[in-house]
C-alpha cells in the first residue's frame, strides 16, 4: 500500500502532497515504529524466555544424570551385597552340611556304644541268671537228694545203728558234693 502510493506519487508531484497528508501513511509509519520499538523488549524477553527454559532443562538432564549414576552405583552397590549374601548363606549352608554330617557320625557312634554296652549289661545279667538258675537247681537237687537219702535210708535200716549211719552220711554229704 505505501509502496503504491508512492509509485504513484512519484508520477504525479500533487500526490506527493496529497500522499504525506494521507492518514493511511501515517497510519502504516507509526504502526512500524510501533513494531520497531516493540519487537526488542519482545525480542529479548523470548530469548530470556528460552533461555532460561533451556537452562531449566539442561538443569534436569544433568540432575537425572546424576540420579542415573547415583542408582546405576546403588544398584551396584545392591548386587554386591546380594552376592555376598548368597556366597556367604552358600558358606552357612555348606558349614552346616559338614556339621550334621559331623553331629551324624557322632550320634552314630555314641548309639552304637550305647547299644554295645546295652548288649553286655543284658548278656551280664542273662549270665547272671543262668547262673543263679545253676545254683538254685544244684541247691534243690542236692535238698531233693538229701531227702531222698534220708528217706530211702530210714527205710532200709531201722534202728540205733540205721540212726548212726544217717547222720553220719547226711553230715558228710555236703562236704562231699561241694
Amino acid at each position: 500500500m505505501i509502496s503504491s502510493a508512492f509509485a504513484q506519487a512519484a508520477s504525479n508531484p500533487e500526490l506527493v502532497a496529497s500522499v504525506w497528508n494521507s492518514p493511511t501513511l501515517w497510519v502504516a509509519i507509526s504502526f512500524v515504529i510501533f513494531l520497531a520499538l516493540l519487537a526488542r523488549p519482545t525480542w529479548l524477553f523470548v530469548t530470556r524466555s528460552i533461555d532460561n527454559r533451556i537452562q531449566e532443562i539442561k538443569n534436569k538432564i544433568e540432575e537425572a544424570a546424576g540420579l542415573r549414576e547415583e542408582a546405576q552405583d546403588m544398584l551396584a552397590a545392591n548386587k554386591r551385597k546380594i552376592f555376598d549374601a548368597e556366597k556367604e548363606a552358600g558358606e552357612i549352608i555348606a558349614q552346616a552340611r559338614e556339621e550334621a554330617q559331623v553331629l551324624k557320625a557322632r550320634l552314630a557312634k555314641e548309639l552304637e556304644e550305647v547299644l554295645k554296652r546295652r548288649q553286655q549289661i543284658a548278656t551280664d545279667r542273662i549270665s547272671q541268671a543262668e547262673a543263679d538258675a545253676v545254683e538254685a537247681v544244684r541247691l534243690l537237687t542236692v535238698d531233693i537228694a538229701l531227702n531222698a537219702t534220708e528217706q530211702i535210708l530210714s527205710e532200709t535200716i531201722k534202728g540205733e545203728k540205721g540212726g548212726g549211719l544217717i547222720n553220719n552220711s547226711i553230715k558228710e554229704l555236703p562236704k562231699k558234693l561241694n
